[in-house]
Order: structure tokens, then sequence, then C-alpha cells
């Protein structure tokens, strides 16, 4: 069966989604709007699961043999107490190597953002990706069930355990001391808020994220790599503000929009997915993140 894209869905249904999945309406109400885009034999409840992520493939297996990965814990006495995450770095590592905080959609720890973290140790950097649901019991396996605990979480501590992760890998005894961040949705938000708080993060990359406040960007001293969706209107609806803060503030940024492409478009295990764009924003991240992570 061939893969689905974006364009098998209605616009109206794929809007639909994305206010679903990002906790502007519910279940009920997103099966009852999107009843009347269901055609051909499907119904509303087909339409959200073919929407939503399959897991069934990854880019990097987690038995590559050329990385090594594990889940560790670390302090982070201003958040939740205790973060959890899954470190992964290159089996052949010689010598101290770059760092990479990957931060997760707001799902938690799924198996995607897992093999995100893989593929940045397969171009030598040690990848550490949290799970801001650990002090909730930690992703559930569940695409629903963890958006719904997610909602759940004091972001002022979450906020904290990301600061403390940061923090962690500035010290990890196998990193070289530079540390950047690659966060995608509600993980762009915290690619995008890190640098006004974390002093010494040396590359940001937000796909797709919520922008600071403008009122912080003065603080910002990070190079920032934006990505975003040329159909995001929920994102790119705070662009103007963002950008003219940047500008205002000669912060080192640059901002790419990828015409035709959905939020999301990064996320390979659904049909939002644009492989030409994410393709594109990937070689340019790793690009980003070696020029700016180099010892």
């Amino acid at each position: 069966m061939p893969r689905m894209t974006q364009h098998d869905f209605d616009p109206e249904v794929l809007a639909l989604f994305d206010r679903y999945v990002h906790g502007a309406i519910d279940r009920r109400s997103f099966l009852s709007q999107a009843g009347k885009y269901a055609v051909g034999g499907a119904t509303a409840a087909s339409l959200l699961a073919a929407l939503s992520p399959s897991f069934a493939a990854t880019m990097v297996a987690p038995a590559d043999p050329r990385i090594k990965a594990q889940y560790v814990e670390y302090p982070s006495p201003n958040g939740y107490g205790t973060l959890r995450g899954y470190l992964v770095k290159p089996a052949n590592a010689k010598g101290k190597m770059p760092t990479v905080l990957v931060v997760h959609e707001n799902r938690g720890l799924n198996p995607h953002i897992e093999d995100i973290a893989r593929r940045l140790a397969l171009d030598d950097l040690i990848a550490f990706a949290p799970d801001a649901l650990f002090p909730l019991g930690g992703y559930p396996g569940d695409e629903d069930k963890a958006r719904e605990l997610f909602g759940k979480l004091d972001q002022v501590k979450t906020r904290a355990d990301f600061v403390a992760a940061f923090e962690v890998l500035k010290k990890l005894p196998e990193g070289s001391g530079k540390v950047g961040v690659v966060g995608f949705c509600y993980g762009g938000g915290i690619a995008n808020y890190l640098p006004t708080v974390a002093k010494g993060l040396d590359a940001a990359v937000p796909f797709y994220g919520a922008q600071p406040p403008a009122t912080e960007v003065s603080k910002i001293k990070t190079p920032l790599l934006i990505h975003d969706a040329g159909m995001d209107e929920r994102v790119l609806a705070g662009w103007p503000a963002y950008e003219a803060a940047l500008s205002a503030n000669k912060a080192n940024y640059l901002h790419f929009v990828y015409a035709g492409a959905q939020h999301g478009f990064n996320n390979d295990t659904t049909p939002r997915y644009d492989e030409a764009a994410a393709k594109l924003a990937w070689s340019r991240t790793v690009a980003f993140l070696r020029e700016h992570l180099k010892s």
C-alpha cells in the first residue's frame, strides 16, 4: 500500500487534526467535525487513525552496531527532582565529542524521537533526549494517553528539567563542552526558550515551535536555525514579532519556511511528513550543528 501523504486528506481535516493534537479540541470534537470529510468508505475514526503516528519502521535501529544507547537518570533539583532520558553515542567515539539535547513533541519520549537521537549519533554527535513525562510514569506507549498526561505537567518544573539536561551535557565527561539543542513542535518552543535562559548554549534549532516573548529576545546570544512550515498558520502567526525582536537585538539567526509543508513535516511516522522539506531541513540542521559545535 502506498504511503499516505498530506495530499490524501482534505486541508480542513489536516487543520482539525492540528487543533486536536495541540489540545484546542478533544477527540469527540475532531470526530464530529471530520465526519463530513469522510468519503469513499472512510470514517472520521479511520481518518484519525491514518493521521496518527506509526512507529513500525525506524531510520536507525535501536540495536544498530554503529551506536551505543542507554537510558540514564540525572538530578534536576529545580525541576521534578530527577530527569530520565535516552543517551546515544557513536560506537566508535574517539575523544570528547559535541553534544545535542533533543526535545520531543507534546507526547513525551516516543520511538520517533529516540530515532532522531540515534540519527544524530551517526553524525558524530552525542545526543540526549529526556522524557518530560518521566515524573508521571514516562511515555505510556500510546500517543493519546501521552498527550493527556502531558497536559498534567507543571511546565515551570518541566522547563527546569530541560535546563538541567543542558547543564548535564555541558559537563558530560565524554562531551566537549559544546552543546546544541534540537526540538520539534513543543520541543521547538523549548529550543526557542533555552537560549533565553541557558548561558553557554552554542546552537539552537527549533522546528515549528512557539516563539518566546519579544521581551526575552534580548537575552539570546545563541545562534539560531529556525525551521517553519509554509502551511503552519498557527506557528507562523508569531513569527513577525519574533523576527522584529531578533533583528532589533542583532541576533544571529537563520529562518527557513518550507513552502507547502505542514506542521510536523519532519516527523516521518505520520502523513504530514514532507520528504523533500525534511531532508533539506535535516541537512541544514546537521551542517549548522557541526559549524557551531566544533571544538
